[in-house]
This record gives structure tokens, sequence and C-alpha cells, in this order.
């Protein structure tokens, strides 16, 4: 009698949480090596390490000065991470099979739909392309915007360099600059800077679903000679949830920074009335997964950290490459409890019923980014119980939620300490519901479907 053997299977997101694990594996390797620094000295493994990840991870969170440490090579590597994370593993090893001239399989095909939540296998390898070649151009537009300011500065090739460095880095929402250790500083009033980098990390984060509507809405005006107001009527519940709470998260940061900081002299209180608003409206966007910063992050008020930790929770929106438990998820949560509140039976949004299938994956994120956060902090406390709270708490969220922005405590960290910020990281760039799937090796892939009689609980 011949014994069955199980056939070890690998679910979507084991393949996503692998193939990330191995990017920043290689790329440790890479940034370890002597070529990889300027003064052509091997990196410490741990720097290399928490390099690798802060890239892969599109976090921006460093411990060495990119800029200043790691040479044209080690920036190459670091770029491609940049931009292998913010598209997806999946996304760019398809794209790379096209460019190879290989015919995609049905097997990939059905884990492009399962990573990106498609309900069906049509158009899956037109929908990658669309999306590379989407990315690419409004990097490009954007390094070439870019080049009016670093030309003059750098020179010719560096100039180049370094705006292509920070379009791709912008629109990945990294947070990553060659720029020095100033990083946005130096711009805070300064127009063209600041509305290409916002520009920039806002389309990156908006998320790829949202681009496809906006299209769309564009032809129909352009095409159909369709109003404007009709052609946004028509867009999805879901483009039209993260376009408006979008918009109220940045300008309602921004007002609310605005005037917490509108005094402080270490801050912004310095700038013109002008400046001021550049500074604010750009501490909401980037606080939002992008990470580069034009004000000094080590002399906000606690207000402004405790509603910056707020922003980062939040962070973008789905099928983008920003992190955060995304828009959409606070928005169904906050409507549930109005359902509750009020007395509905159900979810409504937008004239429109949200399945309670839906509600209860937004609840499992909140819950279990909470989770790891309440667990990373701890971790890190007792790691470095020398760093204020306050500081340890910011770290925190801003690892977990991909953003990069620091009071300045990374560098210091004991490698325990950049060990914990590593596993953040990549939980953060997974997501709480991927990374808990990967985690259950054996689990069953089909939903249980049982009912067992009420139990009665008091809340």
């Amino acid at each position: 009698m011949k014994s069955k053997k199980k056939s070890f299977e690998l679910k979507t997101t084991q393949i996503i949480g692998l193939g990330f694990a191995i990017l920043i594996l290689a790329g440790s390797i890479l940034l370890s090596l002597p070529i990889a620094s300027v003064d052509g000295t091997a990196t410490s493994y741990i720097n290399a390490l928490f390099t690798a990840t802060t890239s892969s991870c599109v976090t921006g969170l460093v411990t060495v000065v990119t800029g200043e440490h790691w040479s044209l090579f080690g920036q190459v590597v670091i770029l491609v991470m940049i931009q292998m994370g913010g598209l997806g593993v999946v996304s760019f090893t398809t794209f790379l099979l096209m460019i190879a001239g290989k015919r995609i399989q049905l097997k990939q095909r059905m884990l492009i739909q399962e990573a990106y939540g498609f309900d069906t296998l049509t158009g899956m390898v037109r929908m990658v392309r669309k999306m590379i070649c989407g990315t690419l151009v409004v990097e490009g537009i954007g390094a070439l915007l870019y080049m009016f300011v670093y030309i003059p500065r750098y020179g010719l090739a560096k100039g180049i360099w370094v705006s292509v460095f920070m379009a791709v880095s912008a629109f990945c929402n990294a947070g990553m600059d060659l720029m020095g250790a100033d990083s946005m500083m130096p711009y805070v009033t300064h127009p063209l800077m600041n509305l290409v980098t916002m520009g920039l990390i806002v389309i990156g984060g908006l998320g790829f679903f949202v681009w496809w509507d906006l299209a769309a809405a564009l032809r129909r005006v352009c095409r159909e000679k369709m109003s404007l107001r009709q052609s946004v009527r028509k867009l999805s519940l879901h483009s039209k949830l993260v376009l408006c709470v979008t918009a109220i998260l940045i300008f309602g940061g921004a007002l609310i920074f605005f005037l917490l900081e509108f005094n402080n002299p270490e801050t912004m209180g310095n700038l013109s009335f002008g400046g001021k608003i550049w500074a604010s409206i750009f501490q909401s966007v980037t606080l939002r997964t992008a990470g580069f910063a034009s004000i000094d992050q080590g002399k906000l008020h606690t207000g402004s950290l405790l509603l910056g930790c707020v922003l980062m929770f939040i962070g973008g929106s789905p099928g983008g490459t920003a992190g955060g438990i995304k828009t959409v998820t606070i928005t169904l949560l906050a409507f549930a409890v109005i359902a509750t509140i009020v007395g509905r039976e159900d979810v409504e949004l937008g004239h429109r019923r949200v399945s309670m299938d839906t509600v209860m994956k937004g609840t499992c994120v909140i819950l279990l980014q909470v989770f790891f956060l309440v667990i990373s902090t701890f971790a890190l406390c007792c790691l470095e119980s020398d760093i204020p709270f306050i500081q340890v708490l910011y770290e925190t969220f801003s690892a977990l939620g991909t953003v990069g922005l620091t009071m300045g405590i990374t560098e210091g960290l004991s490698v325990a300490g950049k060990l914990v910020l590593i596993a953040s990281m990549y939980f953060g760039r997974l997501g709480p519901i991927t990374m808990a799937v990967i985690l259950n090796v054996n689990g069953n892939k089909k939903k249980v479907h049982r009912r067992l009689p009420d139990g009665k609980v008091f809340v």
C-alpha cells in the first residue's frame, strides 16, 4: 500500500513574504561588500541588513547617511530595492519575465490576481504592464522636474542621478535621498521641491486602482464630452472614499500642525506665513508613509508628535506604495462604530451596504497592527531604556507604518534594537493579515463555514 504524501504548496501571501525576505537578504549581502561604501571598506552586516530592509520595505529609517556612506554601486542597489519594494515583488518579477519574452503561465496569473485582490483572471498581464508603465511615466516626469533644482546644484551627471533617485524614492514613499543628513530641510519653503515631492508621494499613495478609475473619468470627459461632475459621479465607491479621506487627512493634519507649531522657533516659528503653510502641508503629507523631513522631527511639540503617530498609523491607500492600516480600513471602522451607535444592522457607506466580511477584515488589520505596535514598543523600551518613551513610540510607529521619520535615535540603537526595527519594517510592509497568513503555514486555504448556537456575553 502506497503512502500518500501531502504536497507542500506555498500560499500567495507566503510567496510574497518569501520574495521580500530574499530581496532583503540579497541586498544586504551586496551592501556589505567594500565596493558598496564610499571609503571602500566593508559595512557592518547589521547596518547593511538594516539598509536593505528599509529600502525593500520602502521605509526610510537609516543607520548611516545614504548620500554620504554609500558609493554609486551601493546607491544603485538601494534604488533597485526601493523600486522592487514599492511595486511589489510579484509585479516586478512578472515585468522582468515580460521583458525577457517569457510567457506568463496560469499559475503566475493567479498569483497576480490573489496579490491584488482581483476577482477575475482576465487582463492580469495587461494590468501589470499598465502599472509599470504608469509608474515609470510618473517617476520620469518627477525626475525631470527635480533636475531644475539638482543640476544647478550638483552638475549635470550627479544632478540627473540625484533627481532619478529622489523621484523613485518619493513615488515609492521610501523617504530616502542623497542630499545628506538634512534631507528636505534646506528646501522647506521651495515651491517646486515641495509640490513635486508631495505630488509624487500622494500619487504613489493613492493606489493603482484609483489611478485607473481617474484615467477612465478623464477619458469620459475628453472623448465622450461628459461633464466633470457626471464623470466624477461614475467613480467607484473605493475611489471616492480614498480621494475624500486622503484630502481630509492632508489638509486636516496640515491645519493642526500649523496651529501647534506656529510659534515653535525650533521647527517653523521663524518661517514666513507662506513658509509655515508649506511646512505644515509637507509634514502632513510626508507622515503618511513617505518619510522626507523638511523640519526637525526631534524639535516638534508633544501634541504634534502624537498627531504624527496617528497619521503614520493610518498611512496611505490600498493598492499603492504606502504603508499603514490604510485610509479605507480606518473609514470602515469609523462607519461600523456609527452603525452600532445608531442601531443599524449593516455598515452603510455611500448609500451601499458593506459586507460584514470586509468589516471583519478591517477590524483584524487594526487589532493586529496595534498588537505588533505594542510588542515592538515594549521590546524597544526594554532594550533601549535610556531613550525617552515618546522617541521610542515615534520610532516604532514610523517603522511599522513604513514611514521613515525619526527623532534622531536610529543611528544610536543597539544591534538588538535595530533588529526589532528590522522586524517591524518587514511586518509593516507586508501588512497584518498577510503576516498572519504567512505564519499559518498549515492553515486551511478555504473558509470554514459553520454556525454555532448563540452564547450570551456582556460588553
